[in-house]
């Protein structure tokens, strides 16, 4: 009988959970999971910090995508496939409007699920944490954005006008050969400072919620917003749906980039984070993206530059407003202070995290 009254009920459990102390991940984990069997007991952010710590060490593995799909190149080949299957021409906008909220549906309720059936797995057995672990670092760029911003850098600094308009093609929409020094130079810093947000803050804000779920669906709805969130003939209509559901879920972790660049600038020899801070306040909201613009404006003052402006793009020109009252000249050795920041801004984010799960394993322990 001891033994037998000694193995706590799954009822036991749920009040253990439903504690004031218990961690708020792990409550979520136990009504995700906990209902279905034993599960392993550990904190989903014990996985978000060593997932930050190895994309900061190896980034996306690149020769290991030679053999497979990198899982947002398979978002994107099911967008594509949605795409080309929905939006057809003949269509009339709202029927195009409607296929594209069943484009939404289709890929975001397909991420769901491998998010929720890898998670799943990950509460049972130490392979499902492993593989949710290379996923999620897989969906983390810090890495990847230091090391292309960082040869946009190299390129103009080093090889000249044509080399860094090659180097920035790569991570902007715009026309590069409308381009000249200085504007490649501000695109890459732009380009830092909003994917910093897209990229780093909003993976891991959207997965310290819902965890691996959550961050699939963001990534899945913020790759639809990149293929057919744009104003063009084509899409405007049918990615609609996309686009408004980004800018919904980039609304927080954009200000919170914000708050992080901010607090970088700190750090940075020769940086103005009281200018970062009157920028955001003054400049924020005049941008064309109702969340680009915190991220831009923090960084633009952090620097004494201005940032956005008017720019070209498929579609056309952009009359967007400048973020920040400095010089709009930027240089190569501006893209190495933007570089800092981010670095910075990453090793505050870890921190974060670090802090919470320290936290969350005290008071919840």
């Amino acid at each position: 009988m001891h033994g037998i009254s000694a193995i706590p009920h799954k009822a036991d459990h749920l009040t253990t959970a439903l504690t004031p102390t218990a961690p708020w991940p792990q409550i979520a984990a136990m009504f995700l999971f906990d209902l279905t069997g034993d599960t392993l007991d550990f904190d989903p952010l014990a996985l978000l910090l060593a997932a930050l710590l190895l994309d900061a060490a190896i980034g996306e593995a690149g020769p290991l995508f030679r053999y497979i799909p990198h899982p947002v190149a398979l978002i994107g080949r099911l967008i594509a496939f949605l795409e080309r299957k929905l939006n057809r021409e003949q269509r009339s906008p709202l029927d195009r409007r409607w296929r594209g909220v069943l484009t939404v549906l289709i890929v975001t309720g397909l991420c769901l699920a491998v998010g929720w059936g890898t998670a799943w797995s990950s509460h049972l057995h130490i392979a499902g944490q492993v593989a949710e672990l290379i996923l999620l670092t897989l969906l983390i760029a810090q890495r990847s954005l230091f090391d292309h911003v960082r040869a946009v850098g190299l390129a103009l600094r080093d090889d000249g006008l044509i080399a860094g308009r090659r180097a920035v093609a790569h991570i902007v929409g715009r026309d590069p050969h409308t381009l000249d020094r200085h504007a490649v130079a501000r695109a890459a810093i732009e380009s830092c400072a909003e994917n910093f947000s897209d990229g780093v803050v909003a993976p891991v804000f959207w997965y310290a919620l819902f965890g691996l779920p959550g961050i699939l669906v963001y990534k899945a709805i913020n790759t639809m917003d990149s293929m057919i969130g744009h104003k063009s003939p084509r899409y405007h209509a049918f990615g609609m749906a996309a686009a408004r559901l980004d800018d919904a879920m980039n609304l927080i972790p954009a200000r919170l980039a914000a708050l992080l660049i901010v607090l970088a600038s700190l750090f940075l020899p020769g940086g103005r984070p009281g200018s970062a801070v009157a920028t955001v306040w003054r400049d924020a909201r005049r941008h064309r993206s109702p969340n680009a613009g915190w991220p831009e404006a923090a960084m633009a003052g952090a620097l004494g530059l201005a940032l956005a402006g008017p720019r070209h793009y498929a579609e056309g020109l952009v009359m967007d407003a400048w973020m920040g009252r400095g010089d709009p000249r930027a240089m190569p050795k501006d893209i190495r202070r933007s570089l800092y920041i981010l670095v910075v801004a990453c090793l505050i984010n870890a921190m974060a995290i670090a802090a919470t799960l320290v936290a969350n394993l005290h008071f919840g322990g």
